[in-house]
């Protein structure tokens, strides 16, 4: 039986394996290194967050992005935004230094059992462990606009569903969001020559301003302080201390996780939107249909006008929402057991436990807890130290060396440590 299975290896995953590791736990890391960044970003996409904010973590601090930047001849300097191939890539390169042997299948099914879980791969393979932390990105809690719903993939797709756009040009697409996805995708279907337009419900599109230099007068950094969120004392307390956050009533923590660092684009992709793509702000879409050649849509603006507009293929930039009722892998009794706040999300207590004993949670999941920097890589660091940290303390109360049934009547007992490099 291993101590801990770490199901998902993006940033969470990784860095939560990295710390588990050197805290000598016996664990396993399954999911496919960095998916999301390889497999639902297109080519040409950049991260929004600062480089210095883009470190997955490991406890020495070693292989951070700007020492894979500099291993390889790239740059990674404030107000220089990565490339999202160079972001993935980077996490491949931390997955083979900081972390064990990443098995690549993906987990089915976790289901809670005799001292502690049941996990089965894609083939058919039953693991048991003490303690799982899911680590399952984003890709669990796609949301589309209801109205869009149902209708075929070849009429309406969600951002996080493409690897590359070069299937859509030449068509009539319409972006839907106002957010970072929403627009660099707009932008990047511009730049191949498609038909482009932006519908967003905001009466006006945000931009996020050029960050301040990195080196400025102390009295404009204690004004305004850098962090990975962006500047500003507010960002700040998002990104370096979401331990207090979770702390703020739970009321307060619902309305900023919310509000906060809502949809907006980066500064450096509003030159490639503004006069380049048809901007519809104010506009929601109420119905959609097919129709020949493409899809119909009903709108309704802010003033409570009526139009409708065709187009050949939408794509919903509508983000995510993370609910417990998502969290599909999980055997329907293990996710009934899940307490819930009232926006659908679990309930995690200070270490990243669910209210399930020995289930942790990691990442976007855990935004309406941990607060805004959940959302980002940012979060990784603090999510992976605290969430260890949390794991011993909960494996300190699990009895140990039993045996687990496994399918068939068998016995399975504690498995062998594997082999770490």
């Amino acid at each position: 039986m291993y101590d801990l299975l770490v199901v998902g290896a993006g940033p969470y995953g990784l860095s939560i394996a990295s710390h588990a590791a050197a805290a000598g736990l016996n664990l396993r890391v399954f999911g496919r290194p960095m998916a999301s960044w390889r497999d639902h970003m297109p080519r040409g996409m950049f991260l929004k967050s600062e480089p210095w904010a883009s470190n997955l973590s490991d406890p020495a601090g070693r292989w951070r992005l700007d020492a894979y930047c500099a291993e390889h001849g790239l740059t990674a300097r404030h107000a220089q935004p990565i490339p999202v191939e160079a972001f993935a890539s980077y996490g491949l390169w931390f997955a083979r230094h900081a972390v064990p042997e990443v098995d690549e299948r993906t987990i089915t099914r976790v289901a809670s059992g005799p001292g502690g879980f049941t996990a089965v791969t894609e083939d058919g393979q039953a693991l048991y462990a003490r303690a799982v932390a899911l680590a399952v990105g984003v890709m669990p809690f796609v949301e589309v606009p209801q109205a869009l719903r149902g209708l075929h993939p070849s009429l309406v797709t969600h951002s996080s569903h493409h690897s590359n756009l070069d299937h859509l040009r030449g068509k009539d697409v319409t972006v839907i969001g106002g957010g970072q996805a929403a627009l660099e995708t707009a932008a990047l279907l511009a730049e191949q020559g498609t038909s482009v337009r932006v519908l967003a419900r905001a009466d006006g599109l945000r931009w996020n301003d050029v960050p301040p230099p990195w080196e400025r007068p102390w009295w404009q950094s204690v004004r305004s302080p850098h962090s990975g969120l962006g500047p500003g004392w507010r960002n700040w307390f998002y990104a370096e201390r979401p331990g207090l956050f979770r702390r703020l009533p739970e009321s307060t923590r619902a309305r900023i996780a919310t509000t906060a660092l809502g949809p907006a684009g980066a500064w450096w992709v509003r030159d490639r939107v503004e006069g380049v793509v048809e901007l519809l702000p104010g506009h929601e879409v109420t119905a959609a249909c097919a129709v020949p050649g493409g899809l119909r849509l009903d709108l309704v603006s802010r003033a409570g006008v009526r139009s409708a507009l065709e187009t050949e293929h939408v794509i919903a930039a509508t983000g995510f929402r993370a609910r417990c009722d998502r969290l599909g892998l999980l055997s329907p009794e293990l996710r009934g057991t899940l307490a819930a706040l009232p926006d659908g999300s679990p309930v995690v207590g200070r270490d990243f436990e669910s209210s399930q004993p020995g289930l942790f949670l990691a990442g976007l999941v855990t935004a309406s807890g941990f607060g805004p920097a959940m959302r980002f890589v940012q979060g990784a660091s603090f999510t992976a130290e605290t969430l260890v940290r949390g794991v011993r303390r909960r494996l300190r109360t699990t009895p140990t060396g039993g045996t687990v049934p496994v399918p068939g009547g068998g016995r399975l007992t504690e498995s062998p440590s594997p082999v770490r490099r």
